[in-house]
This record gives structure tokens, sequence and C-alpha cells, in this order.
């Protein structure tokens, strides 16, 4: 089968199962998730080569789209009317889920230790594709407009990607290194985190100042320059061995800060690029997935992500305390922070392509958190999410 008929497929197929999962009112990626399940059932032993090259760096433009989004979405304004709750959301139900997930996959399934954080990263970061739509939806219904509980959600959940996507890069590099785990990999991990947002920095204000000083670069073409730029920073930063993706966060908030009418434009742009990026992505893990390992990760796989996500709701709780908010809006945080689905799909095969051994089986757990917590996450928010929030304004 030539690249062209089968990437046809993908966008054709996983457009339909988007439409048809909106229909029933579940998340969309889970339409095109179960569109690129059918498709690798159907065309597995005969997906051409050109097309394995390429997934990738697919996987990897949309992470770029993902971050750039996120970025492009957190000022200082808003950090400022979230105080530090939305940092601590960030950090603590991450970190939180992480440790507990990596114990669990480290000592309970005997995972090396690089691969062990892998997943447990992998598995910990929450879905803005879930939540953003959501919390928007909120904020313009008014609803908990005094405590700005939703901007609080979407900062949070923002910050949270990027630093699981950052634990996964460092440790996925320590597997690369292939050396034991010693005090040099601990003093690694800031260091990585403090040079990616630096490289940030440094490609941000080339950027911004480019955009400034040349008044004729239409919108399109500065996003062509953004993701150019983007695709060249990460190249550096793999190269160098720090946390680059970190640094695509950080060019979209500089780029907030100094250019803020250009950044609305090149936001406006890119949630357009998404709507292509995001079957692509949920399509390719559908069809990198053997349904038969879901099958064989079965209860435990299932009490793995059930853990996670308690380990992640106690997270929230904490950063929580002492916020300001009441118990109803805590309880709100609790459930928005549920559903799993981007980073997941962009991560859950790199393991197997480098050919890690549990490959097949950290897939197989991707593929079921985002089966299990998407459809949880956004049915909770939408039952529950009104009166827990109290009157709209």
């Amino acid at each position: 089968m030539s690249f062209t008929t089968i990437f046809a497929a993908i966008l054709l197929m996983g457009w339909l199962g988007s439409r048809l999962a909106h229909k029933i009112r579940i998340p969309n990626v889970l339409g095109m998730l179960f569109a690129g399940i059918l498709l690798g059932l159907l065309f597995s032993h005969n997906l051409p080569e050109s097309l394995i090259a390429v997934e990738p760096f697919l996987k990897n433009f949309a992470l770029i789209v993902i971050l750039l989004r996120a970025g492009l979405g957190i000022n200082r304004k808003i950090l400022k009317q979230t105080g530090t709750t939305a940092i601590l959301l960030s950090i603590i139900p991450c970190m939180l889920e992480g440790a507990i997930l990596f114990v669990a996959f480290r000592y309970i399934l005997d995972f090396p230790f690089a691969v062990a954080g892998m997943s447990a990263f992998m598995l910990s970061a929450v879905s803005p594709a879930v939540i953003v739509p959501s919390m928007l939806n909120f904020k313009e219904l008014g609803y908990s407009a005094n405590r700005q509980v939703p901007t609080i959600v979407l900062a949070g959940a923002s910050l949270d990607d990027v630093f699981a996507i950052t634990m996964f890069s460092i440790f996925s590099r320590i597997y690369l290194g292939g050396a034991g785990f010693g005090i040099g990999d601990f003093l690694r991990i800031p260091f990585s985190i403090v040079m990616g947002i630096l490289l940030g920095l440094i490609f941000g204000y080339m950027i911004s100042t480019l955009f400034r000083r040349v008044k004729q670069i239409r919108a399109t073409e500065k996003v062509i320059v953004l993701l150019g730029l983007c695709l060249v920073m990460i190249e550096i930063g793999d190269y160098m061995g720090i946390a680059s993706f970190l640094g695509a966060m950080t060019i979209g908030y500089l780029l907030f800060e100094r250019e803020n009418r250009i950044a609305h434009e090149i936001s406006n742009k890119l949630s357009k690029i998404w709507i292509f990026a995001e079957i692509v992505l949920f399509v390719l893990i559908g069809m990198s997935l053997n349904p038969a390992y879901l099958l064989d990760a079965g209860l435990k796989g299932i009490a793995l992500i059930l853990l996670g996500l308690i380990a992640r709701s106690l997270g929230v709780m904490l950063s929580t305390t002492g916020s300001g908010l009441n118990r109803k809006e805590r309880l709100f945080c609790v459930i928005s922070f549920l559903p799993k689905a981007t980073v997941q799909a962009a991560l859950g095969t790199i393991p197997l392509a480098m050919g890690i051994a549990q490959g097949n089986l950290i897939l197989a757990l991707a593929v079921m958190s985002i089966m299990i917590s998407a459809p949880l996450g956004l049915i909770l928010i939408r039952r529950y999410g009104p009166y827990l929030l109290g009157e709209a304004g």
C-alpha cells in the first residue's frame, strides 16, 4: 500500500471517528484512537516503510504544537491571578503520580530504572485536548468568576504537561546513556530543565525581535518561521542532552509577553494546525497498538492506572490546601485533572521505537489510560462541574 493511500485513510478515518465520538458525547480523541486501532488491524502488515520512518517526526511536530499553544496561553497576568496555586498544581500532582507509578513499575513490574521513569511520567501527564475546551466553556458561562477556578485549572494543566514531558525526556536520555543511575543523573535533571528554559529564552528573544522588526511578515509566514526554528531548537537541545521541549513552551510564553498581538495571531493559526496534528497523532498511536497487549495488561494495568489517578487526586488536594478555594471548588480541580490523552499519544510509542523490551506493554498502558481517564474525566466535569462551581455569573 502506498504512503498516499494510507495517509489519506488516516486523515479520513480519524476525522470520521472524531465526528462519531462527538455525536455520542465522548472525547473526540477516543474516536480517533479507535479509528487507528481499526486501521492497524486492517493494514498492520502492509504499512509503507516511509510512514514508519516519518512517524517519529510527526509526533515530535505534534508535541511542539502542544507546547507552543501551552506557552501562548500562559502569561504573567494569569499567573498573578491564580497565585501560587496554578504553579503547585503543575508540579505536585504530576510528581506524586509519577513517583508512585515509578515505584510500581520498578518494584512490582520489575522495569529497569530509566524505563520505569519514562513509563511513570508518560502516564502522569494530563490532557489539554480534553480539559481546555471544558474550562473555556465554564469561563464563558461565568462560573467561579471571583476565584478564577477554570483559569487555575487551565494554567496548571498546561504547565503539568511540560513538566511530565521534561521528566520523560530526561529518563529517556538516561536510558540511552546505558550506564547505571548515579548522583550525576540526579544533578542532570535540574541542569537539563534550566538549560531547556535558557535555550527557549534565546530562541524566543530572537523570534520575537524578528517579528517586531520585520512588519510585512504575514501571520501564516510567522507560524512557518516559528515552527521551523522550534524544530532547529529541538535538534540542538537533543544534541546537547537538555530538555529542549521545555524551550518550546518558553518561546510561546516569551512571545505572549513581548508581542501580544502577534502571539494571538499565531495561537489562532496553531489551533487550526492542531486539528490536523491531533488526528494524525491519535490515529497513529491506535495503529501502533497490538490489541492483544491490552488483554495482557488486563486488571493489573487498570489497577496501575487507577493507582496513578488516586495519587494525582491526592496531589491536587495538597496543592489547593490554603488556596482560598472551598471544598467544592477543590473537588472540581480534582476531577478536572483526571483526563489523559495527548501526551500519552505522543510519547506512548517511543519506548517501543527505542527497542525497549517492555515497549508493547507501555504502549498498551498508554492507550488504556486514555480509554479509562478521558471519558471518566469528561463525564464528571460535565455532570458535576456546574454544581461544584456554583452559580454562573
